[in-house]
C-alpha cells in the first residue's frame, strides 16, 4: 500500500465572535493565562503542519442492515392526552416584537454588558504589561467580544440575527464613535437603523408629541407611539386629566398648580362633583348623595326618609353619599337594625324576653307538646319535634316497644335522646 505527501487544507477559520485570527490580542511572553495557552494549543492542533500523511482509503465490505420495524402511529386518544398535558403557549407568543422593540432590547443588553464588565481586566498573567502594550481593557476588542457573546440567549433567533447583521456597526461604534455618540440607543436605533424615535417623538418622521417632546402630554399622559416609528401622537391622559395635551382637570378634580410648563390636578373632597379646592366648602356642585347645608356639602341620610328605601325584612344603614340594605335577624318580622334585639315583632316560635326575640321551649311548657305514649319531645330553634326513642316503633297512636328475634322484649330507654341526624 503506497503513501503520498498531501498538503493540509488551510481552513481559514475566523476567531470567536466573527473576528479574524490575525486580530486576536497579543500576550506578553511567558505570561499567557490558561485560557490563552489552551486556545493556542487548539489552534495548533486545528492547523496542523503544512504537510501530512494521506493513506489510500481501504475498501470496506458492504453491510446489510436489518429491516427497520414500521413505526406505529400513536392512537388519537394518546395524541389528545399529550396535547392536554402540554403547557399553553404564552399570551405574548403570537405577538411579534416591533423592529424598534428588538433594537431597544439589544441595546439594553449591551448597556448591561458594559456594566457587568466595568471592573474587569484582561485576566492574563501580566495585566499591567497587557494594558500598556495593547491599550486599556476598557476600550479593547476583548471587552467588546465579552459583551457581544452574552447578548443573546441560545434560543433567541431574532436577537442572534440582528446581532449578526449589524455586528460591524456595533464594532465601529465601540472602537471609533463611542466618544462622539455616547448614547448607543440614539446612534444605533434612531440615527443608524432608523427603527425608533427619540423620546417625545413618534411616527415615520419622528415628529414631536402633543405638548412637545420635552414634556409630552404635559407629563400627565402617554403619547401614542412615543419613541417609535408608529402611533399618531395623541395623548392618553392619566386619571384626573383631560384635553388634547392632558392639561385640564375632569369633574371631581381641581387645578392645584398651573403654569407655562406644568399642570397638576388634585382630587376634590368626596362630597363634591366639581370644586375649586380640597374641602367640602369648596364644592361648586355637590355629588349625588350629598346636599348643600350652611355653605358645605353634607351627607344625605337616606335611611331617615319618610318612605324607607329597603324591604320589609331589611334594615337600612347610612354610609357617606349612599346607603345599604341588610337582612333582618331570622327571629324578626321586620326590624330596625342588626340582631334579635331590634326586631319589630317575633316570628312564631319566638317571644320577647328582655327586649329580644328568644326561642320558646315548647317541650318545657305546662302542657305536653308530644301527646303519644312513650314519645319524647325535643326543642329546636323556633319549633320542636316528637320522636320515638330507640327500641320503639312509631305507630299512629303510640311508640310501641319492639320484640327481639328470640321472642324477648328488646330493652329500650324511652328517655334516651336520638342522634342529631335523627332529628
Amino acid at each position: 500500500m503506497g503513501t503520498a505527501w498531501v498538503p493540509a487544507a488551510n481552513s481559514g477559520a475566523r476567531a470567536v465572535g466573527g473576528r479574524d485570527a490575525a486580530r486576536r490580542r497579543q500576550v506578553a511572553p511567558g505570561t499567557a493565562g490558561t485560557a490563552e495557552r489552551g486556545a493556542a494549543a487548539e489552534a495548533e492542533r486545528s492547523a496542523g503542519s503544512r504537510w501530512t500523511w494521506a493513506l489510500p482509503a481501504r475498501p470496506r465490505p458492504a453491510r446489510r442492515c436489518p429491516p427497520r420495524p414500521a413505526m406505529r402511529s400513536p392512537a388519537p386518544a394518546a395524541l389528545g392526552l399529550l396535547l392536554l398535558l402540554l403547557p399553553p403557549p404564552p399570551a405574548e407568543a403570537g405577538k411579534k416584537a416591533t423592529p424598534c422593540r428588538r433594537c431597544r432590547e439589544l441595546v439594553d443588553k449591551f448597556n448591561q454588558g458594559m456594566v457587568d464588565t466595568a471592573k474587569k481586566n484582561f485576566g492574563g498573567g501580566n495585566t499591567a504589561w497587557e494594558e500598556k502594550s495593547l491599550s486599556k481593557y476598557e476600550f479593547s476588542e476583548v471587552r467588546l467580544l465579552e459583551i457581544t457573546e452574552g447578548l443573546c440567549g441560545s434560543s433567541d433567533f431574532e436577537c442572534h440575527s440582528l446581532l449578526e447583521e449589524h455586528e460591524e456597526r456595533l464594532e465601529a461604534w465601540w472602537l471609533r464613535l463611542k466618544k462622539d455618540f455616547p448614547d448607543l440607543f440614539e446612534w444605533f436605533c434612531v440615527k443608524t437603523l432608523k427603527v425608533c424615535c427619540s423620546p417625545g417623538t413618534y411616527g415615520p418622521d419622528c415628529v414631536a408629541c402633543q405638548g412637545g417632546s420635552q414634556r409630552p402630554c404635559s407629563g400627565n399622559g402617554r403619547c401614542s407611539g412615543d419613541g417609535s416609528r408608529q402611533g399618531d401622537g395623541s395623548c392618553q391622559c392619566h386619571l384626573g386629566y383631560q384635553g388634547a395635551t392632558c392639561s385640564d382637570c375632569v369633574d371631581g378634580y381641581f387645578s392645584s398648580l398651573r403654569n407655562a410648563t406644568h399642570s397638576v390636578c388634585t382630587a376634590c373632597d368626596e362630597s363634591c362633583k366639581t370644586c375649586t379646592g380640597p374641602s367640602n366648602r369648596d364644592c361648586g356642585q355637590c355629588a349625588v348623595g350629598w346636599a348643600q347645608e350652611d355653605g358645605a356639602c353634607v351627607d344625605v341620610d337616606e335611611c331617615a326618609a319618610d318612605t324607607p328605601p329597603c324591604g320589609d325584612q331589611q334594615y337600612c344603614e347610612n354610609v357617606n353619599g349612599s346607603f345599604v340594605c341588610e337582612e333582618c335577624d331570622s327571629a324578626c318580622v321586620g326590624c330596625t337594625g342588626k340582631g334579635p334585639g331590634l326586631c319589630k315583632e317575633c316570628v312564631p316560635g319566638y317571644t320577647k324576653e328582655s327586649g329580644q326575640c328568644a326561642d320558646v321551649d315548647e317541650c318545657a311548657g305546662p302542657e305536653k307538646a308530644c301527646t303519644r305514649q312513650n314519645e319524647n319531645c325535643y326543642n329546636t330553634p323556633g319549633s320542636f319535634v316528637c320522636v320515638c326513642p330507640e327500641g320503639f316503633e312509631d305507630t299512629e297512636d303510640a311508640c310501641v316497644q319492639t320484640q327481639a328475634p328470640g321472642g324477648e322484649v328488646a330493652e329500650g330507654d324511652p328517655t334516651r335522646q336520638p342522634s342529631r341526624e335523627d332529628l
